[in-house]
């Protein structure tokens, strides 16, 4: 696999402002703040990387979620020519993983920097580390499992332009705790949900129990202060949230691999854009972007008649802490079953070498 190497530089907006209140604070950041320590894990330690996977179809995707599977194309291509459209899918699908958590990175990283009251610098604290555990993990799935990878798609690298230069702390807020996270948190909950390999459905469950918390932190620390804005104000971020919406909708069908690998473009880029799996994947993004901007009363006319645009308003009646608190208790039920499982493989190792020794 070719290394991607260079880098991007950006200039980047915002004050930096420290804060003498040590304590006042908000409970409920601090309580994440609390939460987000106490779940902290070692990729090293949690995850077993001794697996091997089926170097055919690296992260174990059923055919109904290769988004021009549903198709004559599809049909007509040898099984090794559908073994590449597998496994580049799965390196497009994970480089962009990589690319978005090093994108979290920085952008916690100015949130501890820009952001005015002392708990929410305590909780972007670990949203940091978090984000860096994230960069490892994907960062070496790729590299020691999948063997295809991809630069960072130009949607993904729009949205965080914006976000990285833009001088308020709340855009950064709005940009990747609720956008960003919620293309995030969409696409691991497929993964952990569809996906038959046991290493990419167990890293994405953990991945995925992270990113609860960071859009909860998110929903939080703008619920009050978007209720302190003009209508002017609250109407430039309303702009900038339904821009990305329609990005988020239209924009993540994999262009560049499909370019890349050349089975007619333009063909594969519509039939992903239409297929099954990009119409579960819209569900279950905008299923958890809409309620935050409802909860953090970004939800005026204009939002509204955007999302209505969308097809996506209905998602509005959702109870996204309760999406968000499931996601949660399915990464620890997943946990639990994977230390079992593990712990059965060490006693049969250990029973095994005692009848050997006999």
């Amino acid at each position: 696999m070719a290394a991607l190497g260079g880098s991007w530089s950006l200039e980047t907006g915002g004050a930096t402002v420290f804060s003498w209140d040590y304590d006042a604070g908000n409970e409920r950041l601090l309580a994440l703040y609390g939460k987000g320590k106490q779940r902290q894990w070692d990729a090293e330690v949690r995850l077993d990387w001794s697996h091997e996977v089926d170097p055919d179809n690296p992260i174990g995707m059923p055919d109904e979620f290769v988004w021009i599977a549903d198709s004559d194309l599809w049909r007509a291509l040898p099984e090794t020519e559908r073994i590449t459209v597998r496994q580049h899918l799965a390196g497009w699908l994970y480089s962009q993983f990589l690319h978005g958590e090093q994108g979290g990175l920085v952008c916690a990283a100015k949130v501890v920097q820009t952001v005015p009251d002392m708990d929410a610098k305590f909780y972007a604290a670990t949203q940091v580390m978090d984000e860096a555990r994230h960069v490892e993990v994907y960062q070496r799935m790729l590299d020691t499992k999948i063997g295809v990878r991809y630069g960072m798609s130009t949607p993904l690298r729009g949205l965080f332009e914006t976000i990285v230069r833009d001088s308020r702390w709340d855009i950064t807020y709005l940009g990747v705790q609720v956008l960003i996270e919620g293309l995030a948190l969409a696409s691991f909950s497929i993964q952990r949900d569809r996906l038959r390999d046991p290493l990419a459905r167990t890293l994405n469950a953990y991945v995925l129990q992270d990113e609860a918390r960071h859009v909860a932190f998110g929903r939080l620390a703008l619920r009050d202060f978007y209720r302190q804005l003009t209508d002017a104000e609250l109407r430039e971020r309303e702009e900038f949230a339904i821009e990305a919406c329609w990005t988020l909708r239209d924009r993540f069908a994999g262009e560049d691999m499909w370019r890349n690998l050349d089975y007619g473009a333009e063909e594969c880029i519509a039939l992903a854009r239409r297929s099954p799996a990009m119409r579960e994947f819209r569900r279950r993004l905008f299923s958890r972007i809409v309620p935050t901007l409802r909860d953090i009363n970004l939800f005026g006319p204009r939002m509204q008649q955007a999302l209505r645009d969308l097809g996506v308003l209905g998602f509005s009646d959702i109870d996204g802490a309760a999406i968000n608190a499931e996601d949660e208790r399915l990464a620890r039920e997943i946990d639990r079953q994977e230390r079992r499982v593990r712990g059965r493989e060490v006693a049969d190792t250990i029973a095994a070498g005692k009848e050997d020794i006999a």
